[in-house]
């Protein structure tokens, strides 16, 4: 490929160089680098014509490697000529120089313990054996991958013109037009850009670096599901039939169901004395890995069906005299309350609601793996909402989705909610990705009594769609079973990490995630931007990017809401759900622009409905 100027090539051999040993052992460095622990040290080299998808593929393989705690650096062509190799041209001779440095680059990179992917068309065997070479004898694995698209393919794509200018003769000797490209005999891999997304590529690669040992199995997150397979189900009702019962609550069975469907995966059931202490008092599990799990998932018993159940090997978990699940080899160890609250809300007091339940609730805790016979249905005419994370991330491919943002709410949606989700959506795009999709996932296990019920929150948001405040076509409406526990910065890094399970990759936090006022001195119970801050800093939530708050307010101007700007604080007005609650209330109107008006016709009634009842 001519154009560029050949530069001068000869270079002077080195003499009188010996090797220098390193004092760190590969493994030694495995430790440190990452997050997963171990040597995965490796070079990914991507092959193919120019437009058949290499950088894309490098790229996005490179996000969801960091972004799952694998160390990894892309090395791609153009970026290189512009520095280390910019004093090569386009000669056989050069071409071969450039790959043969980025053969010892993509070395020094993989015994520093990273993958290390290169995007080159590299269109010569002997080339691409010399790097293959260079790994090999430095004891690093090396796998090729043919990115397989069809000339005519990366001629239609052709993203940076280079065909148009070839084909018009003013580029010479570019690969696939008036120069060879060899084709790989035997690479690792083969992806047919044409033929398959960017996503299901990645798929490939990942799952080829784990049969390689590369990747650990946990990496991909595989939902962790409790339900009781087809084939095993008929002898386990026979056993729960048999079983001796523990009667649950429906709080104890909104967390059956959490747990049945994989959001706190990975674990087996209610957690045990060392989950327990280990997610009291890091907020982490620590066995196999840094995996984030901010609060505790327990069941409570009293003292006397401790006794009773003590020596059993199983029991039968029983709602309103229909045995639901089997707890298997369970584990009790005592429920200390004021140590759990204080840890786990920063404060003990009684009158806090979700506090109360547990003051009130049993002395012991019970662990133990939990085997759930059958999918926990509500019969409220909203289970079809109720979405499992794999039901959510097979939807998502249906959507071809390549950003998912989630966002989490217990309080209807306003304009100003809607706009941090238009620009979010917004930014997304503008950052290259084709297809985002919003997962708006409203919180559909207990709350408060003081906040909206379910049911009219599922109301208003189909109105938010129907009226076009929100894309219908790229939103999903889904609900999350978890119940609320109103324990701030704690709790939204619960609240994220079960997104993070079902598919998100992009999650967005609001102003005083999770809180309320201290139910003794009215005051904000948690500072409200610690939320924020706490997400962007937690451990173990690498594969989702935090999208923080931006204030909105309304814009008494544009007559809309609008992301504040304090050098034009005059043109807005900060309408509190305080404020909200009561216009709704005694039927009067918010400003144009606050609200869907179809929206806020359904809060209204809600109120309306509530004085009716009194």
């Amino acid at each position: 490929m001519s154009g560029n100027k050949k530069l001068r090539t000869d270079l002077q051999r080195s003499t009188n160089v010996v090797y220098q040993a390193h004092h760190v052992s590969r493994s030694k460095r495995g430790q440190v680098v990452g997050t997963r622990g171990g040597f995965r040290g490796c070079t990914v080299w991507l092959t193919g014509l120019s437009g058949a998808g290499k950088t894309t593929i490098g790229f996005a393989l490179e996000e969801y490697l960091v972004t799952h705690g694998i160390p990894c650096y892309s090395l791609d062509g153009d970026n290189i000529r512009q520095g280390l190799n910019k004093n090569l041209g386009f000669s056989s001779e050069d071409r071969e120089e450039n790959i043969r440095r980025i053969a010892e680059v993509a070395r020094l990179f993989a015994d520093a313990g990273l993958v290390c992917i290169t995007s080159f068309i590299s269109p010569f065997t002997k080339d691409r054996n010399e790097g293959r070479k260079i790994h090999e004898n430095a004891g690093l694995p090396f796998f090729e991958v043919f990115i397989n698209a069809p000339l005519e393919l990366c001629e239609e794509r052709d993203v940076k013109g280079l065909y148009k200018k070839a084909r018009a003769g003013e580029i010479k000797g570019f690969t696939g037009i008036d120069s060879d490209y060899e084709k790989p005999d035997a690479p690792e891999l083969v992806l047919k850009t044409g033929e398959i997304s960017v996503n299901e590529c990645i798929q490939q690669v990942v799952e080829l670096l784990k049969e390689q040992g590369i990747v650990p199995t946990g990496v991909m997150e595989e939902v962790n599901e409790l339900f009781v397979s087809e084939n095993k189900l008929n002898r386990a009702i026979a056993d729960a039939n048999t079983l001796p019962t523990l009667s649950i609550t429906k709080l104890d069975l909104q967390w059956v169901q959490v747990l049945a469907e994989g959001w706190a995966t990975p674990l087996k059931g209610f957690m045990r004395e060392r989950e327990y202490l280990q997610v009291l008092h890091f907020g982490t599990l620590l066995d196999g890995g840094t995996i984030n799990l901010s609060v505790p998932i327990v069941l409570p018993v009293s003292t006397e069906k401790k006794e009773s159940l003590d020596s059993c090997a199983a029991f039968a978990l029983e709602f309103k005299g229909r045995r639901v699940a089997i707890l298997r080899n369970p584990e009790f160890y005592e429920h200390r309350k004021e140590e759990r609250c204080s840890r786990q809300w920063g404060t003990s007091c009684p009158q806090h609601p979700h506090i109360k339940m547990i003051m009130e609730g049993g002395d012991w805790l019970v662990g133990g793996d939990l085997e759930v016979l059958e999918q926990i249905k509500w019969n409220d005419g909203l289970d079809q909402y109720r979405l499992t994370p794999q039901e959510l991330k097979q939807k998502f491919k249906e959507m071809k989705a390549d950003a998912i943002f989630a966002f989490q709410l217990r309080n209807p949606v306003h304009n100003g909610h809607a706009l941090l989700m238009q620009d979010t959506k917004r930014r997304l795009l503008e950052r290259g990705y084709r297809r985002p999709v919003l997962l708006l996932h409203p919180l559909g296990g207990w709350t408060k009594d003081d906040d909206v019920p379910l049911d009219w929150r599922m109301k208003q948001h189909a109105a938010v769609l129907e009226e076009g405040v929100l894309d219908p076509d790229a939103t999903i409406v889904a609900i999350f079973p978890s119940p609320m526990m109103y324990a701030g910065p704690t709790e939204v890094q619960w609240h994220c990490r079960a997104r993070m399970i079902a598919g998100a990759n992009f999650y967005i936090v609001g102003r005083d995630p999770a809180g309320m006022p201290h139910p003794e001195t009215k005051q904000d119970l948690y500072e409200p931007t610690h939320g924020s801050k706490v997400l962007t800093m937690a451990p173990g939530l690498t594969s989702v990017e935090i999208i923080p708050f931006r204030v909105a307010a309304y814009n008494k101007v544009k007559k809309a809401m609008d992301f504040y700007d304090k050098e034009r604080h005059a043109e807005f007005e900060f309408i509190s759900g305080t404020r909200m609650r009561k216009m709704a209330r005694s039927g009067e109107n918010p400003p144009d622009g606050f609200m869907a008006p179809k929206a806020w016709k359904v809060l209204t009634e809600y109120y309306s409905s509530l004085q009716k009842d009194q």
